[in-house]
């Protein structure tokens, strides 16, 4: 690296980040290699590639993982924290304000309308998510075998998420990466300092839910359960588990509503910080309908919590070994084959919103939702056409896009 930035220097640098990184992870890594890698040049061009190879191997937002290593690579276990922390508090805030406002006021029908654009546009996020994805992503006969059977997989419900994405990786890891990679000098680490950075990571993470399981609060330790295991799994970034998340919390778990989920995925478009702040705001929904206003902030709170400190583990116990894991070709393979089971994680995904948003009844078969026919509505599906039209054909900015969208249902509504 060519520079040793200050504390201070790092607290204002990321937190600029922080405050600036709209529009999904493609836009938040390009946000952060301007101002780390070209402006500042506190990395390296290499440095900074080799960071976010590894990112991708983890589970979790990899954009937010990104900043944490970082700032690790800068200033050390410090730096880390500010790097990763200032990457989605900002955030944060806002999507706690934003879920006060929707209880407060959706129900109000002049709201409930300008949220239905909100939805139409989501489907077109969610299309240009794959449409991005497929061209980066499908580069082999292999890859689009691996999407396909993802896809239908998931789609009709013959395997969960998780074993989707384990399958793919020992799939790529047995037929290697289709690339060579370049041979790195592995650091020597003490296996006694990585065991330990495990261990209190680990005791950070649940102490809080071994303290609510002793208070005996159920929902709680069941929340906060269900988002450390979503912590876990969660490869591909924030759209990839989006479907297994929507699934248990709807279905299994009757914590929020479709129409609620696809509100919470809109909203977090409009703020800065990881898309996969979702969760939180998922939280503050599922505690409220628990128990209130009371319960929705401490469900909120260990949402976030349970959603962003595994990230910290993830990353403080890894990063010594990045030179090592990213010389090895058969974990190169792996990632390959997990995005592409991703891109058909995505798919899923689009089709699994798009029928809820056109049709009003979509029943629930052995072979995965399908809807009713004389249930399709034509006015959602006039705004998701809108949308699609806005952001993938004109390439209206994604926060003009969610304004005009929402003006414009919201005026079709009092006509």
């Amino acid at each position: 690296m060519s520079l040793h930035p200050s504390l201070s220097d790092l607290i204002r640098v990321f937190g600029r980040i922080g405050l600036l990184s709209f529009g999904g992870p493609a836009a938040q890594i390009g946000l952060m290699h301007r101002e780390l890698v070209e402006e500042r040049s506190w990395l390296k061009e290499k440095e900074f590639l080799g960071a976010l190879s590894f990112c991708m191997l983890l589970p979790g937002p990899e954009a937010m993982q990104l900043a944490t290593y970082t700032g690790w690579k800068l200033r050390g276990t410090v730096g880390g924290l500010i790097g990763g922390g200032l990457f989605f508090i900002p955030g944060a805030f806002i999507i706690a304000a934003l879920a006060a406002l929707y209880l407060s006021y959706g129900d109000v029908p002049l709201v409930a309308a300008a949220f239905l654009g909100v939805q139409a546009t989501v489907v077109a996020i969610i299309i240009q998510a794959l449409v991005r994805l497929s061209g980066k992503v499908l580069s082999a006969r292999l890859n689009w075998i691996v999407a396909a059977i993802a896809f239908v997989t998931l789609y009709s419900g013959l395997a969960p998420f998780p074993a989707v994405i384990l399958l793919a990786g020992i799939v790529g890891a047995l037929a290697g990466a289709d690339t060579d990679t370049e041979a790195a000098v592995p650091q020597k680490v003490a296996l006694r300092s990585t065991l330990q950075t495990i261990a209190t990571w680990l005791v950070i993470w649940l102490s809080p839910i071994a303290v609510l399981w002793l208070l005996d609060a159920q929902f709680l330790v069941t929340l906060s359960l269900f988002f450390s295991k979503l912590a876990v799994v969660t490869f591909g970034g924030a759209y990839a588990v989006l479907a297994y998340m929507v699934q248990a919390v709807v279905s299994e778990y009757q914590w929020v509503s479709t129409p609620q989920m696809m509100d919470a995925l809109g909203l977090a478009e409009t703020t800065p910080g990881p898309l996969i702040l979702v969760t939180q705001f998922t939280g503050h929904l599922a505690g409220y309908q628990a128990g209130g206003v009371s319960l929705a902030v401490v469900a909120g709170l260990m949402t976030l919590w349970c959603t962003f400190t595994p990230c910290f583990l993830w990353i403080f116990a890894g990063a010594p070994y990045v030179d090592y894991l990213l010389s090895q070709p058969r974990l190169t393979g792996a990632l390959q084959m997990i995005s592409a089971a991703v891109l058909g994680v995505i798919a899923n995904l689009s089709l699994w919103f798009t029928l809820h948003l056109l049709f009003a009844d979509v029943q629930s078969t052995a072979w995965g939702a399908w809807p009713t026919p004389e249930s399709f509505q034509i006015i959602p599906a006039g705004l998701a056409i809108l949308a699609c039209v806005l952001l993938l054909w004109k390439r209206v900015p994604l926060l003009l896009t969610l304004a005009l969208m929402a003006v414009a249902s919201s005026l079709i509504s009092l006509v």
